[in-house]
């Protein structure tokens, strides 16, 4: 049985975590190799962007042993990745052998974390007018990560990939790992992503290393 966390802080993006979780949810629907619960500081309702709000089953202090950290982007992504509680927990979770796996900006409070130090690793792309590019901050603030431009970046214990929708796709290459191709290519066909899934495999490919 692999345990995925998912990581919520004040700011992150429902798109990131919706898709993360939806992904995960339907997966647990195809097979029993995996399971999942969502995280926090300190638990509770937590204040994602846009006014909605998601609700952590649990804080660092009672969480559940887990095998795959998912830190997900957002517009507090940067208040995040100041935060040394937080930063602190995925120094923590990676060391005692934990696999950390970012989506969109939350590639860079992995950065922050230092998890990323000393290979390449990929973040957002794309930008809002006026924003500062991601991807380009990632090669500026953080010195030591090789920046690509890649889907996803498979380092083996830390996971990088691309903007807001390529959770799906980051999401559905974990469930590949851990549980098998059947299990992926089924749960991307259930959301009726598995041609969305190819396309993206085929335009933007990934780099394992």
């Amino acid at each position: 049985m692999t345990v995925f966390a998912i990581l919520a802080y004040p700011g992150i993006e429902p798109i990131d975590i919706g898709a993360t979780h939806g992904v995960l949810s339907m997966a647990t629907r195809v097979t029993s190799d995996l399971s999942f619960h969502v995280l926090s500081k300190a638990g509770g309702e937590v204040a994602m962007a846009n006014g909605l709000s998601i609700l952590a089953n649990h804080g660092f202090g009672d969480a559940p042993a887990a095998d795959i950290l998912m830190v997900l982007g957002g517009p507090g992504w940067s208040e995040a990745a100041e935060d040394p509680r937080i930063l602190s927990y995925i120094r923590a979770f990676h060391a005692d052998g934990g696999t950390v796996a970012a989506v969109c900006t939350g590639g860079m409070i992995l950065a922050a974390a230092g998890v990323l130090d000393g290979g390449p690793a990929t973040t957002k792309r794309e930008i809002v007018a006026g924003e500062a590019r991601p991807l380009d901050l990632l090669g500026q603030r953080y010195g030591a990560v090789e920046v690509v431009e890649a889907r996803f970046v498979d380092r083996g214990r830390v996971l990088t990939g691309g903007g807001v929708s390529l959770g799906i796709d980051m999401t559905l290459h974990l469930i590949e790992r851990v549980a098998g191709a059947r299990a992926a290519r089924e749960t991307a066909r259930i959301l009726e992503y598995a041609t969305a899934w190819e396309a993206n495999r085929a335009a933007f490919p990934g780099l394992v290393v």
